[in-house]
């Protein structure tokens, strides 16, 4: 499917929502993707792991891996679909870290992934963690890039549907000012927002 058409999905299942929302990067925005509205049906979620797979499939990666939680049915199906395993990161006392056994091996080619990506700052972590266990970055990618295509990572990202979608500080969004409800439906409570709006 084309990029129109995997969107065009998404609204189906009313990922798409509308209103006023804190995002995880601590950001605030009139549009939320609620990506789990889509994945819960798994074969929506194969077909979103094929699509993934065919946008990076020539970086060959021995291995998938994607954050908690957002991340984790996104890994699975890409690995799936690319015949390689996939691991997730889980964030422990404000960290990501590889648990349950789970582990890079030196060298190993390591694929990133993501449901939707603001500022890239979740992805970015786990990069550092890939290259902390001497693994190799060989790619990154989304389902849904909301940034324009301007996430500042050093690798590529790569998404099935790239939306430019407005973003504010809290102290300069119209929606705070208009005194709208806000609602914070990420999966973790919102970090400092400093150093997530710089990533």
């Amino acid at each position: 499917m084309m990029g129109e058409d995997w969107l065009a999905r998404f609204r189906k299942y009313g990922a798409v929502q509308e209103g006023h929302f804190q995002l995880t990067s601590g950001l605030h925005s009139s549009t939320y993707i609620q990506s789990a509205r889509i994945l819960q049906y798994p074969e929506e979620a194969g077909a979103l792991g094929i699509a993934v797979a065919d946008l990076v499939r020539e970086t060959r990666p021995q291995v998938v891996v994607g954050p908690a939680l957002g991340g984790i049915i996104v890994a699975h199906e890409v690995g799936r679909a690319l015949g390689v395993r996939a691991i997730f990161a889980e964030r422990t006392e404000g960290r990501l870290t590889l648990r349950r056994g789970f582990a890079i091996e030196p060298g190993e080619r390591v694929l990133v992934v993501e449901d939707v990506v603001t500022t890239a700052g979740t992805v970015a972590e786990v990069a550092s963690l890939v290259r902390e266990a001497s693994g190799v970055v060989a790619g990154a990618a989304a389902l849904i890039d909301r940034s324009g295509g301007r996430s500042a990572l050093a690798t590529p990202l790569r998404a099935l549907v790239t939306l430019d979608l407005p973003t504010y500080l809290p102290q300069d969004c119209p929606l705070c000012q208009a005194r709208v409800p806000i609602t914070k439906p990420g999966s973790r409570p919102s970090p400092g927002l400093a150093s997530k709006a710089e990533q």
